[in-house]
């Protein structure tokens, strides 16, 4: 949503954003010792990095890596590092790594610093291998085994961190918004020259052509976005707490789903029993026999689901993300990573 009776204050955080851009050339970069690919974006949120994430960890499984996933864990409830369990709870670990274990079955590590995750992970695999670690406690380079690679969930300004390759998720209301607090851009365009692959919506070949008129010269992948939702006799009632909530109803209507109502809570939202109750309302207003939601908000909702009457049904809509000519960006991907994990560490 952009809201452009902020736009006096937008040259503001340019400058910070400039100012923080400018910090990263005068202090040093923190690097772990396996190759990082981070996925990002340049937005605030509802680009479908989670999704790309879970098919990423889950291509690169396939092809014979050693695959975890560092996230900051937004909403959580401890900042110390952890490593996610996929029985726990969104207070523990953030809904979005929580849906990433689940997903996935790879390790997936949280810190408020990524770094402080990616130590954790490369400390608990050195002690799973038959390696080890040496007298000094640093991490062996060990060629014996699967070679290795850390996933940076939305990690494109998370540049603290060294990464070798970055991935940023583009879509057409990104090219033409602006910068906050006027916009949703949490950094201008230009910013998008850092990455080393785009990825774009399959269906935009027009952005296609006007991101290398304006210069890519970069690979870009095509995104193909794909909603599963359950079949449900009936009207529903629809519900989410996600960054673009349009997007989801415009999904379960393309679907042929009918939505007899739809309720908005806030990007993360942490559902309460109240919460129910409202939703309950609405569906006995509307004589819906279904709620619907995100991945996502299923997580936060948790055991609350299970209070939900027997007369009405709760389901969720999965969103899955493929890469069009997946075998050909998959193949350059696994290619560049095994010869970067032939290269001793710095």
């Amino acid at each position: 949503m952009r809201r452009p009776w902020l736009a006096p204050f937008t040259p503001l955080y340019a400058a910070g954003v400039a100012l923080r851009n400018t910090s990263f050339t005068r202090r040093p970069v923190r690097r772990l010792c396996w190759p990082v690919i981070s996925v990002g974006n340049l937005s605030t949120g509802g680009a479908g990095k989670t999704p790309l994430t879970i098919e990423l960890a889950k291509l690169l499984t396939d092809n014979g890596f050693h695959v975890d996933v560092l996230s900051r864990g937004y909403g959580r409830e401890n900042s110390a590092p952890a490593r996610v369990r996929p029985k726990g709870t969104a207070a523990e670990f953030g809904d979005e790594p929580l849906l990433i274990a689940r997903e996935t079955g790879v390790p997936v590590y949280v810190a408020a610093q990524r770094y402080q995750a990616g130590l954790l992970a490369e400390a608990e695999a050195d002690a799973a291998s038959p390696a080890g670690q040496g007298d000094s406690g640093q991490h062996k380079f060990d060629q014996s085994r699967s070679p290795s690679v850390h996933i940076l969930d939305d990690g494109f300004q998370h540049r603290q961190l060294h990464r070798d390759m970055d991935i940023l998720m583009m879509n057409r209301t990104d090219w033409h918004d602006s910068l906050l607090p006027a916009g949703n851009l949490r950094e201008a365009l230009h910013a998008a020259r850092r990455a080393n692959i785009l990825a774009i919506p399959a269906d935009d070949s027009g952005l296609e052509a006007e991101l290398k008129v304006w210069g890519w010269r970069g690979p870009i992948w095509r995104l193909q976005r794909r909603m599963e939702v359950p079949k449900v006799n009936g009207p529903v009632v629809a519900f989410c707490g996600i960054a673009r909530p349009e997007q989801f109803f415009a999904g379960l209507e393309a679907a042929g789903m009918r939505v007899a109502a739809r309720m908005v809570f806030r990007d993360h939202h942490r559902y309460s029993a109240h919460d129910v109750d409202r939703l309950l309302a609405a569906a006995r207003s509307v004589g819906a026999t279904a709620l619907i939601t995100t991945e996502k908000d299923q997580i936060r909702l948790g055991s609350l689901a299970a209070s939900l009457p027997i007369e009405v049904s709760f389901l969720t809509a999965r969103l899955r993300v493929e890469i069009e000519g997946e075998a050909a960006a998959v193949d350059a991907l696994t290619r560049w990573l095994r010869d970067v994990n032939l290269r001793p560490p710095l």
